[in-house]
């Protein structure tokens, strides 16, 4: 088993032939999932198709609609700009206008991995991106003042915000080690 945990304790490796570290595809999990709820009564079963359908509806639109301003924002932005900007070969000051961009952009996951995939598609290098991705993620100005500042003790958030600096840094120059994806 390597390593792995057994998801039934006690149970001889030969008869335990899954383990938490085998991969399962969605739809097998979702089988497995809806399969626990029925077990666990009709009220149960009701509340979760009812839970992932309210799910289901909110979300799909917001995927569409972001999917759909990429398309648009990917038309409408120039490539030379992009390209001149965040392109392969802007190096450490790309990543470093990638940064400050991730940081100022507004929003969730559907603007932020929006906005990357079209700089991807209108030529920006993967370094930067990435850079883009990852300070977008860690630094989101507006997620610190509305979020974080309110809720979380100041002197986590300062701690926060003093360590992760260096990340998109780190990761852009790991990609730039690698080469392109």
């Amino acid at each position: 088993m390597g390593g792995c945990i057994p998801l039934r304790p006690g149970v001889k490796a030969a008869a335990n032939e899954r383990s938490a570290c085998h991969r399962h595809n969605p739809v097998e999990l979702g089988c497995r999932r809806g399969l626990v709820a029925f077990r666990s009564g009709p009220k149960v079963l009701t509340a979760s198709l009812r839970e992932g359908a309210t799910d289901f509806v909110n979300i799909v639109p917001r995927v569409a609609v972001g999917v759909i301003g990429s398309g648009f924002i990917a038309a409408v932005i120039p490539q030379e700009i992009v390209t001149g900007w965040l392109g392969p070969n802007s190096g450490w000051p790309g990543v470093g206008a990638a940064v400050i961009a991730g940081a100022a952009t507004p929003g969730g996951p559907v603007v932020g991995f929006s906005i990357a995939a079209v700089a991807l598609k209108a030529g920006g290098g993967p370094p930067q991106v990435l850079a883009y991705v990852i300070a977008w993620a860690l630094f989101a100005f507006q997620r610190l003042l509305l979020w974080e500042i309110p809720f979380m003790p100041a002197r986590f958030v300062w701690f926060r915000a003093a360590v992760t600096p260096p990340f998109p840094f780190l990761a852009a120059a790991i990609a730039m080690v690698i080469g392109r994806p």
